[in-house]
């Protein structure tokens, strides 16, 4: 691929990137930075109650909270949608490659993202959770980043039955505990990602168009108040052929004191 070639795929997939990056960053999730920081590695309390046995506790945000932000952070992790983190790394990489310590990094981080979202057999960190049933003898084992992909491609934004299959046997519960310290982390590397391409940016490295910095990624209000001109027409009059076709003779202003219904009212 031609040098120029090659830039133009790599500055793209970083605009994709930014605009999806900015809005896991407005998630309500990441308004604490440090609490987000904390939930990546998975926070509990162990109080000793003697006899050997402990209590392990742990808080969470509410399900329907971590589920919104599973969607927003699902295009990073596969890799085949423009703005995947891995893409973005890649194009990183790409416009810093004449920089040694920028280079580094890049090769850092992204090692560090394939060892905490893909499923591997040489996986160092994360926890297995073992089930017995003692009256039948069944035994069951799966690793909590199964157990994470089970609640985010089979609860949540998809209904993949092969891994809900598997960690079925489990329960809800387990499968969200181990996805919520993944998601959280998914969400600081996005957003200390973006915030690197920001750097860049302002050094003049990447020449992204400006409007994905700012443009508007989410909706701060849901409620709307429009002042229109509104004109009626007998059924069947065809309508404009754009917005800025004029009305024809048939369309007919309406004044005074006028109640509006939906449609199928």
């Amino acid at each position: 691929m031609a040098g120029t070639d090659a830039a133009v795929l790599h500055r793209s997939r970083l605009e994709a990137f930014v605009v999806r990056a900015r809005r896991v960053e407005a998630h309500s999730l990441a308004a604490d930075w440090d609490a987000l920081v904390g939930l990546a590695g998975g926070p509990y309390t162990v109080t000793d109650l003697g006899n050997g046995e402990a209590r392990v506790r742990q808080e969470y945000p509410a399900e329907e909270v971590v589920e919104s932000a599973a969607a927003r952070i699902r295009p990073l992790l596969l890799e085949g949608d423009a703005c995947s983190y891995l893409k973005a790394m890649a194009a990183v990489g790409y416009f810093c490659r004449a920089l040694p310590d920028d280079t580094t990094w890049v090769r850092a981080a992204r090692a560090e993202w394939r060892a905490r979202t893909v499923t591997t057999a040489s996986r160092e960190n994360g926890y297995q959770v073992m089930i017995g049933d003692t009256a039948t003898g069944q035994t069951a084992e799966l690793e909590d980043h199964r157990l994470a992909m089970a609640w985010i491609y089979g609860d949540v934004v998809h209904h993949d039955t092969e891994l809900l299959e598997e960690a079925d046997p489990f329960g809800l519960s387990e499968r969200f505990r181990a996805a919520v310290p993944l998601v959280a982390w998914v969400m600081v590397r996005a957003i200390e990602l973006l915030n690197y391409v920001r750097s860049l940016q302002a050094a003049g490295l990447l020449e992204l168009p400006v409007e994905v910095f700012d443009r508007e990624v989410v909706l701060t209000s849901t409620s709307w108040e429009h002042v229109a001109r509104v004109y009626a027409a007998p059924v069947g009059t065809p309508v404009p052929a754009d917005a800025l076709a004029p009305l024809s003779e048939k369309w007919t202003p309406m004044s005074g004191s006028v109640a509006l219904r939906h449609a199928d009212d």
